[in-house]
């Protein structure tokens, strides 16, 4: 009987070529670096700048080590939002990793290098991890206009509400000069007042001056508000104009649903996960016998409150699809709140395939009007014919809201309709 001699096992065995993956912790000043071979033990670790150089220091630390076929990022939409992007220009997979909870953090400790091995091995289980938003194109633009203008609209309520609270226990001479007014009208009538420019003590002087400050303040605010508005629109058409054609959608409302998917919305696989994006899908809260799903409060809020308003539009304009939606429900006996949740959920699919789907060319109505008009038929009857707005087939005809459905119904519309006959 021959005997085989077996070669003891190495004490650090080498790493297999390929296969690597990488965990990254991020923070302000600094990211810490893990890399993992394909079973989950450490290849190397190391912390780098968090700016121009450390990114290349890291890109070179990767391609050293091996071949890294992905890398795990924490926050992927603050501190590691640039490294992200030169991943990304590098021809790296980037992949976005949920915070490790506390619970697990309680437990195990925390520290920046095991902050960032969780990541790595987090990504090695593909758990807890999604697709980043790329962040390099029309959509990041939106999303900077979006905060400017959120806390420009913030300042503008703020002031406004001052503008009440001071008429309120301002001397009753100035009260009475400004009862009447509300609104837009008030912050009008204020700016356009001379309270005097001298450095009088008399309260009711003191209180004019306020005034004419805080409004000619609103003002300000409100021209910021619409120049970026209108810039918004503007990319708005330039990326999808196909979202501007749904009913309920402006521009605030597609920016910020734009702004909800990234640049790459391709990265939503199906039209559940935009759901839960959007915290309109709902979820199983199940237990033995009993079956049942609660309201999401997760997601991304903006984009939820975004469906909600739609919701609203629709509703206010009597749509003809929500009216008969809201009616088959009803009959059902299901409550308000419960179709208007059902519907932010019919509309997020709406969006989604728009997302998805833009259009080439904003498919607006120019030739609508030179037709109705050598027909003879006025907008007022058109518009009374369909049942919209007089407003909606306006905005239709001169190019400013892409509309294909009504577009194609006006259409079919002027071929039955005649021509009033003259008086």
């Amino acid at each position: 009987m021959t005997s085989m001699t077996v070669a003891p096992p190495l004490a650090n065995p080498p790493s297999p070529v390929g296969g690597l993956v990488a965990g990254v912790d991020t923070h302000k000043d600094t990211h810490h670096v893990a890399i993992l071979d394909h079973v989950g033990r450490p290849v190397a670790d190391g912390e780098f700048r968090a700016d121009g150089r450390g990114y290349a220091q890291i890109i070179t630390f990767l391609r050293e080590q091996g071949d890294v076929v992905r890398v795990g990022v924490e926050g992927t939409g603050s501190y590691g939002a640039g490294l992200s992007r030169a991943l990304n220009a590098a021809g790296l997979t980037v992949v976005e990793v949920a915070r490790q909870d506390r619970q697990a953090r309680r437990r195990r400790g925390k520290s920046d290098p095991l902050d960032a091995h969780h990541a790595a091995v987090t990504v090695l289980a593909a758990t807890d991890t999604a697709i980043p938003k790329s962040g390099d194109g029309a959509v990041e633009s939106m999303r900077i206009l979006l905060g400017e203008r959120r806390s420009a609209a913030k300042a503008r309520a703020q002031v406004m509400n001052q503008i009440h609270a001071l008429l309120v226990t301002s001397p009753e001479l100035v009260r009475q000069a400004f009862r009447t007014h509300t609104g837009q009208r008030l912050v009008t009538t204020l700016a356009k007042t001379r309270p005097g420019t001298g450095g009088s003590l008399d309260p009711k002087t003191v209180a004019r001056q306020t005034l004419k400050r805080l409004a000619i303040r609103h003002l300000t605010l409100q021209a910021e508000i619409d120049v970026i508005e209108q810039h918004l629109e503007a990319l708005v058409r330039q990326v999808n104009p196909t979202l501007l054609s749904l009913s309920g959608v402006g521009r605030v409302t597609a920016a910020t649903l734009l702004v909800a998917a990234g640049d790459n919305p391709e990265r939503l696989g199906t039209r559940a996960s935009f759901a839960a994006l959007a915290g309109v899908a709902p979820i199983p809260a199940s237990s033995g016998q009993r079956t049942r799903h609660r309201l999401s409060r997760g997601g991304n809020r903006h984009a939820n409150a975004a469906l909600h308003r739609i919701v609203l539009l629709r509703m206010r304009h009597r749509d003809p699809r929500t009216m008969a939606y809201f009616k088959r429900r009803r009959a059902e006996q299901l409550t308000d709140r419960d179709i208007m949740r059902c519907l932010k959920r019919h509309i997020a699919n709406e969006v989604y395939a728009a997302l998805l789907n833009p259009a080439t060319d904003n498919p607006v109505g120019r030739d609508l009007r030179t037709r109705r008009q050598a027909i003879g038929i006025p907008i007022s009857v058109l518009a009374a014919t369909l049942g919209v707005p007089y407003q909606r087939l306006r905005r239709l005809e001169i190019g400013t809201r892409a509309d294909p459905e009504l577009e194609q119904r006006a259409n079919l519309a002027l071929t039955q309709l005649k021509p009033p006959k003259a008086a």
